[in-house]
This record gives C-alpha cells, sequence and structure tokens, in this order.
C-alpha cells in the first residue's frame, strides 16, 4: 500500500529504491540499498554471488517484502510490493533458467495461463488471436520463427526473444535480464544485446545483471555494483570499464591468470581419431590433447563440442574411433571405465549432472570413491572428513563446515565442490565444459587459478567455453569445432576472435598455413 499521501514527484525515474534493508538469521542480504532507473534506461546490475542480486530481484517481484526502505514507481511511494503490484506496474522478469513449455507452440508459451477465450459456455481457447497478438511482439524483436512454431524447434537464443515476448506482452515498462546470454554463442549474444538497445530506444527501462562484464560495457548507459548488500559505486556510460567494475565488485585488483607463452607441452596424455558422435555420425573427430596443457575447446552452439566430451568421458556411446591414454588404447564403454583411467568431466550443468544438491559437502566429494574410504566393506566417516577438509582448504571452497548441504552454496562453491570430488582422484585428463557458467567474476579468477595449477602439475586439461574471452584468455592452444569436427587448430600467436569465429563457421583464416601443423 502506499506510504504517506503517495505524493506524485515532478521528472522523476521510473523505479526508485531508497534504504531497501533485508536480513535473514545471520545474513543481512540488502543493506540500506539505493538505486534509481529512469525510463528507456539500461541499468547493468553487477556484484559477485552472494551480493544481493537475487534478493533485489525478489524484492522487485514481490516475491519478498523488505524490512525497511520504500520503492517508488513512477512517483508512488511504496513500502513493498506484491507480485501482483509489481506485474501491474509492468516489471518482467527472464531469467537464467528459461520458463518455457517445449510441447506447445510461441504462442502459447507467451499467454500461458492468461489464454485469450472465446466461444461462450464452452470457453475455448481463442488460437487465432493469441498467435495474431503475439505475431507483432516478434517483429518486434526481429524474430526470424513465428507465433506457431513449435518452442522444441527454436536454439536457446530464440528462445530467450519467446521469454522477452512474454514480457512485453505484459506491456512491461522494465524488464530484467539474469544472466540472459550464459548460455549463448557471440553470435546470439550480439543478437541479445541488439534486442536490448532496441528496448531502450522504445523506451523500456531494463535491469541487465550478467558477469560477463564485455557485455555490460557494450550496453549498459550507467552500472550498478553491490557488494555485501550494499551499492558500492555507480558508474556513468564514460566511466564503464571492465578493470573499475571489478575493483567496485570485490573491492582490489584482480590478479588476471597467466596467459603468457608457456614454456613448452608434454608427451600427447590422450589422442582421439575419427571419434563420431551421434549428433554427427557421419563427421570425425580428430585431437591431441597433451600433457600440461589446457586446450581451448571453441565453436558455435551445436557444433558437437558437448558431445565430443560425454562419449570421450563415457556418458554417451561413441559411433567409432579410436581413443589412446599415455599411448594405451583405451576402450571407453560407460564412465565408470573413464573414471577408471583417470578421465574426469565437469559437466555444463552442474547441478543436475555434477553435484547432488541435497547432500553435504562431504558426501559429494567423496561419494564416486567410497572404496578408497573403506576398511574391510565399512566407509571410515573420519576418512571421508579428512579428504573433504583437505579439498575445502586446498581450494578455498567456502561454506562453514564440510556438512553444509551443497545447494546452499553460490555457483562458484559448488564448481569448487564437484572439482574437489575428481582431484581426490587425482585425474590424468579433465574435461570441463562451460566452467564458469553463472559464476561472477572474482570465483571466475579463483576457478582460471585452478584449472592452470592442474595443468602445471602435469594433468591434460580440456575446456569447453562459449565465452570468446575466457577461451582465449585461459588456453594455451585453441580447437574449432564446425559441424560435428575439428576445422582447426590456434596456437597463441593466432588468437583472435576472427580466426576462432572463421574456423566456427567452416572457414579459412587469414593464415591457414598455420593451422595446418593440425592436430599434433
Amino acid at each position: 500500500m502506499p506510504t504517506g499521501d503517495g505524493q506524485r514527484v515532478a521528472n522523476r525515474p521510473f523505479l526508485r529504491l531508497t534504504g531497501v534493508r533485508k536480513a535473514y538469521p545471520g545474513v543481512v542480504a540488502l543493506a540500506g540499498f539505493d538505486m534509481a532507473v529512469g525510463h528507456g534506461e539500461v541499468i547493468g546490475l553487477v556484484g559477485e554471488n552472494g551480493a544481493g542480486k537475487s534478493t533485489l530481484m525478489k524484492v522487485l517481484g514481490g516475491v519478498i517484502r523488505p524490512d525497511s526502505g520504500t520503492i517508488e514507481i513512477d512517483g508512488i511511494v511504496l513500502d513493498g510490493l506484491t507480485v501482483g503490484q509489481s506485474m501491474k506496474a509492468g516489471i518482467a522478469f527472464v531469467h537464467q533458467e528459461l520458463n518455457l513449455f517445449d510441447n506447445l507452440d510461441v504462442a502459447a508459451n507467451v499467454f500461458i495461463g492468461r489464454e485469450p477465450r472465446v466461444g461462450g459456455l464452452l470457453n475455448l481457447v481463442d488460437e487465432r488471436r493469441m498467435r495474431g497478438d503475439v505475431t507483432p511482439l516478434l517483429k518486434r524483436l526481429g524474430a526470424n520463427f513465428s507465433a506457431d512454431t513449435p518452442l522444441g524447434r527454436l536454439s536457446l537464443a530464440q528462445q530467450q526473444l519467446v521469454e522477452i515476448a512474454k514480457a512485453l506482452s505484459l506491456s512491461a515498462r522494465l524488464v530484467i535480464l539474469d544472466e540472459p546470454t550464459s548460455s549463448l554463442p557471440l553470435a546470439e549474444t550480439d543478437r541479445l544485446l541488439e534486442v536490448i538497445a532496441g528496448l531502450r530506444d522504445e523506451g523500456v527501462s531494463v535491469i541487465f545483471i550478467s558477469h560477463r562484464l564485455g557485455e555490460i560495457e557494450r550496453v549498459a548507459d550507467r552500472v550498478v555494483v553491490l557488494r555485501d548488500g550494499q551499492r558500492v559505486g555507480e558508474l556513468e556510460r564514460a566511466e564503464i570499464s571492465h578493470d573499475r567494475m571489478v575493483q567496485l565488485m570485490i573491492g582490489r585488483d584482480l590478479k588476471v591468470a597467466d596467459t603468457s607463452e608457456r614454456a613448452g607441452r608434454g608427451s600427447v596424455a590422450l589422442s582421439a581419431r575419427a571419434i563420431r558422435t551421434a549428433a554427427f555420425p557421419h563427421r570425425a573427430v580428430d585431437f591431441d590433447l597433451h600433457a600440461g596443457e589446457i586446450l581451448g575447446l571453441a565453436g558455435l552452439v551445436g557444433s558437437g563440442r558437448t558431445e565430443l566430451a560425454r562419449a570421450l568421458f563415457g556418458v554417451d556411446e561413441s559411433f567409432g574411433g579410436a581413443v589412446t591414454l599415455d599411448g594405451r588404447r583405451l576402450q571407453v564403454r560407460n564412465s565408470s571405465d573413464a573414471l577408471a583411467a583417470g578421465v574426469f568431466l565437469v559437466p555444463e550443468d552442474r547441478k543436475g549432472a555434477g553435484i547432488l544438491l541435497d547432500l553435504p559437502i562431504v558426501e559429494n566429494i567423496t561419494l564416486p570413491n567410497l572404496r578408497a574410504y573403506a576398511t574391510g566393506g565399512f566407509v571410515s566417516k573420519a576418512r571421508e572428513r579428512q579428504q573433504a577438509e583437505t579439498s575445502r582448504r586446498e581450494l578455498g571452497i567456502k561454506a562453514p563446515s564440510v556438512e553444509t548441504r551443497t545447494g546452499s552454496l553460490s555457483g562458484g562453491n559448488q564448481q569448487k565442490v564437484v572439482l574437489a570430488k575428481w582431484l581426490a582422484m587425482r585425474p590424468r585428463v579433465l574435461i570441463f565444459d562451460e566452467p564458469t557458467r553463472g559464476i561472477d567474476v572474482g570465483a571466475k579468477s579463483e576457478i582460471y587459478r585452478l584449472m592452470r595449477e592442474l595443468a602445471d602439475s602435469g594433468v591434460a586439461v580440456l575446456m569447453i567455453s562459449s565465452d570468446m574471452e575466457e577461451v582465449i584468455g585461459v588456453s594455451d592452444r585453441i580447437a574449432v569445432m564446425h559441424e560435428g569436427a575439428i576445422s582447426g587448430v590456434l596456437e597463441r600467436a593466432d588468437f583472435t576472435e576472427q580466426n576462432i569465429l572463421l574456423l566456427a563457421v567452416g572457414r579459412s583464416i587469414a593464415r591457414p598455413g598455420q593451422i595446418g601443423e593440425t592436430l599434433k
């Protein structure tokens, strides 16, 4: 309900938060937070995991009520929002995890739960009207698909546009995008950023939350930085830079990963020849991965990178080809074979495939190798705890204890738990699939450091990444996939976004002779 007399303010922004505070037992999530969002303005909202961004979004969505402070919309002062008030005010959300239904078409997804009706007593869904209302929204967003397209046929980037169309169908005046590009390759990310700029030009306000600071630099009119529940800084357009955002987010300069040329690679640890996957059964993959190197694996979404990783780890069947490990033939019929050989996978979907959220840290770390902690068939809890404590200390896992529920940890710390369980088993080859997806900039730096330390200790690291800055900054070499095969391998001297994109679409780079020593 409005406080005071609901006084309207001249020259007002669309949204203003003043002194918003929200505390939970032992934790202050928001500590007197202030922020204003103007009409047709793109605000980049950045901060490490745990900075208070999620709590702030819940306050704006009416999911939780702040303990104190005010929310002002078009000059009407409120002490809190309900979900209904938030929607009525025109605040719409596009979450990182899309809330869509593959078995419905685009129009049905946009109007889910509020379908127009026709037919009197029959109360039938008016599909013609629904598609007619959605078509101009898709045109407005520059979508290249129609309202009757089944959602399951759309790419992830196209599904993001469906979510934005849903927001616009609600007459959204403020669209909040939470990590919308975390799973998108460069070309589709560019398209989404163009859509955000178009919304701004039409007078729609946008709050853009992303750990990819380069995207914030490109699209934001202002940047608001959260740390420990407080606004610690605000950057105007001319002030926005990667380094300045990082300094405000973590309160210090970020130590950059060592990207200098390495002294040299070790011998070939893993060699793959003529590997074919279910996604591309008629295309063969050849590459060599050396001990002590980080080989980046780049390519467009759908190029077959994840399918290759799953085949090497034995999750998916490989349709022919041969893999050798340290010169010996490796038969991987399932993941148990890969584990026994020391080939491990850190999957892209860490919550769905990497960890058990409801189990404590200690059990996640020791579960894959319980025999190592057992005597006479009985698992020693003390030995399990000893290993977990060692992993927590060495990897810097931030948690009250190793008995902490893994699902309560930040994304970066969850990723460290996934890594800890494999490190406890002494890997020979470690495959990372999108290792920093949804992880804040400080935790990214730690993951990069751990990867480099692993490589320096002799582990062969294969890193799949759609983040161009990441794959260029971390890799010793970059292999690029196109339609199920390696289209080229770049040495560090040839690391450019242009070269990676050319190979990703099946073309040659400016100096193709340098790729030709190919895959050795």
